[in-house]
């Protein structure tokens, strides 16, 4: 069997930076999600608005617990890692770290969302792209195993419905810090090509229509409250639904991340996540504007 991959962890300011190594090393993780392929040997923390102080020393004492060291800077959390987890929750923070890493000689995998703007999340893609950066950056979403199913299923829907949770960020965009989830199981499902979105708000959240130049559609249900996933796809003859597992989401995620780290596909390029951001984009911006927006790349 081959020795584990040594994963820094670049972030506290997300339940992630918990869950993942969760999974790797907690001596009481079920069998069923372990991942032992990955082990986190260092984190890295710094103050964010989307957690206090005192949520990230929680975090922080629980990953001492297992075993993981507490770095003092960018160069100390790197030394004795082969690969990166930028668990990062505010998106606005991703470009700035990115330009650190870039040139950093590992893999990286950027936790959703890629960045808060399509500009920063173009850059960081031009960024991994002048260093020969391996970098991969999706929602644990995008690897939910009844999602995958319905997809082999129906590779090639004409109409995707999906719903899921709208959060409320504590910085920038809503829409695009949490609307990620859902746009990553749309983009999944029915791949590139999107042109044009509408959002509609109401009491309960938002509606996002997805329009795709060869006639296919997409619906999402924001739902502000109601923290589950799943939905459908569809073509003229059939329609296959899902229901995501959220028990199994991240160890699955963490598999495709681990074959990632030795040298496999990512389970997301970072053209995938730019074209996750692009919609988001332009969902935020019919948010404001109350017009179909364009998808800009």
């Amino acid at each position: 069997m081959s020795d584990p991959i040594r994963v820094a962890i670049l972030g506290l300011d997300t339940s992630h930076s918990v869950e993942y190594p969760r999974r790797m090393q907690a001596p009481d993780c079920a069998a069923a999600l372990r991942v032992p392929g990955l082990r986190a040997t260092a984190c890295l923390r710094f103050p964010s608005p989307f957690q206090s102080e005192q949520g990230q020393d929680q975090r922080q004492a629980q990953l001492v617990a297992w075993g993981v060291r507490v770095a003092k800077d960018l160069d100390d959390l790197l030394r004795d890692a082969d690969a990166v987890m930028m668990e990062i929750n505010d998106p606005a923070l991703h470009l700035e770290w990115f330009k650190r890493l870039a040139a950093c000689g590992k893999p990286v995998y950027v936790d959703k969302p890629l960045a808060d703007t399509v500009a920063a999340g173009g850059e960081i893609v031009r960024l991994a792209r002048e260093h020969g950066t391996r970098a991969a950056s999706c929602s644990p979403l995008r690897s939910d195993a009844p999602l995958a199913a319905a997809c082999a299923a129906m590779p090639r829907p004409v109409h995707v419905h999906v719903y899921g949770p709208l959060g409320k960020a504590p910085a920038g965009s809503s829409v695009v810090w949490y609307g990620v989830h859902s746009v990553e199981m749309v983009h999944r499902a029915m791949g590139g090509g999107a042109v044009a979105v509408t959002t509609r708000r109401d009491a309960c959240g938002a509606t996002v229509i997805v329009d795709y130049a060869d006639r296919r559609r997409a619906t999402i249900e924001l739902t502000e409250g109601a923290w589950i996933y799943g939905g459908s796809l569809r073509d003229a003859k059939a329609a296959k639904t899902f229901a995501v597992d959220g028990e199994m989401m991240y160890a699955a995620m963490l598999r495709d991340v681990e074959r990632f780290f030795r040298g496999g596909p990512p389970p997301a390029t970072l053209d995938e996540a730019l074209d996750v951001l692009a919609i988001l984009d332009a969902a935020d911006r019919s948010l404001v504007s109350a017009r179909t927006e364009p998808v800009y790349r």
